[in-house]
């Protein structure tokens, strides 16, 4: 009867310790899972951003197909919903929108800022602009700003400007 009661005490014990491990395992296998996602839901922000400003580039191209020439940066982005805020008559009278609705902000609540020309491409190109989200740290001039030349930067993180498929203001000749 004793051999009994002490082959039971230990296998109680066995049973413990492999409780033990398997929580262990389980512990470190949710860790490393949660490791690797933990940026998932930012990098989709950003991703989503981008494609706010695709959209954004493709409403310009329509409004320069209809008015001639993109919005000045005194009309801003605002001619993209607004008639009103167009300063020439007769690109008004051109004018077939709203190509958007707005006012434009981006995902963490900025507003999207316009440039014309473009003073992130090293150009003098009075047809560039400039499309920018300051990102989720809402701070200029940072590494998370996304823009409408993202998609024409080289490994180095410099736009490329030299494409001959490419179109000024353009996101890489799409």
């Amino acid at each position: 009867m004793l051999k009994t009661t002490r082959r039971r005490g230990l296998r109680r014990a066995l049973t413990l310790i492999e409780l033990l491990i398997v929580i262990t395992i389980l512990l470190a296998l949710g860790a490393l899972i949660a490791v690797n996602f933990i940026g998932v839901g930012d990098q989709a922000s950003e991703d989503l951003q981008q494609a706010d400003i695709d959209r954004i580039v493709g409403a310009m191209k329509i409004y320069k197909a209809n008015i001639g020439d993109y919005p000045s940066e005194d009309e801003g982005l605002a001619a993209l919903w607004d008639k009103s805020v167009i300063e020439d008559e007769s690109k008004g009278a051109r004018w077939a929108g709203p190509y958007l609705e707005g006012p434009l902000r981006d995902k963490w609540g900025n507003d999207i800022v316009y440039q014309r020309p473009s003073q992130l491409l090293d150009t003098e190109d009075e047809g560039s602009y400039d499309l920018i989200s300051f990102g989720p740290d809402g701070e200029q001039d940072t590494d998370d700003d996304i823009t409408n030349h993202d998609r024409k930067k080289n490994a180095d993180g410099e736009i490329e400007t030299d494409s001959e498929f490419s179109v000024p203001g353009d996101i890489g000749g799409r």
